[in-house]
């Protein structure tokens, strides 16, 4: 469990949820990112509890909010290069799910193909690069 509280103070951060048009009210997920200058930078991402697990409401939140980050950063012109500090029993997930690639440690991104093709996954009004 994160502290959102916190997240949403920092005023270098900006923090997004994820509703569904039916129940606008009810957060599937969180993303705090950063622009980085020449990236995007995820701080934190979590799904809410009861899509977690395998009896998850929802599959595909938090690729929704990854998707999210990669679609900021094509509109920053940082040809959707996002990064984010991962914990260790989760790189060989994010390597398989979102094609992330490790450097430094714990620290991943995603480059401009995997991006491109998380964008085009969950966003169907992205056309050739533009929204």
């Amino acid at each position: 469990m994160f502290n959102w509280k916190q997240e949403l103070k920092d005023q270098q951060k900006e923090t997004y949820k994820l509703t569904t048009v039916s129940n606008p009210t009810i957060i599937q997920g969180l993303l705090s990112i950063s622009n980085a200058h020449d990236h995007v930078f995820m701080h934190l991402i979590e799904n809410a509890n009861f899509n977690k697990g395998n009896k998850k409401l929802y599959k595909g939140v938090a690729g929704n909010l990854v998707a999210f980050a990669c679609k900021t950063a094509f509109q920053l012109g940082f040809d959707g290069i996002v990064s984010f500090v991962s914990k260790t029993q989760l790189i060989a997930h994010y390597q398989k799910t979102l094609g992330a690639k490790p450097f430094a440690g714990n620290r991943m991104f995603i480059d401009t193909r995997e991006s491109l093709a998380l964008v085009k996954q969950y966003f169907k009004d992205f056309e050739n690069g533009k929204f």
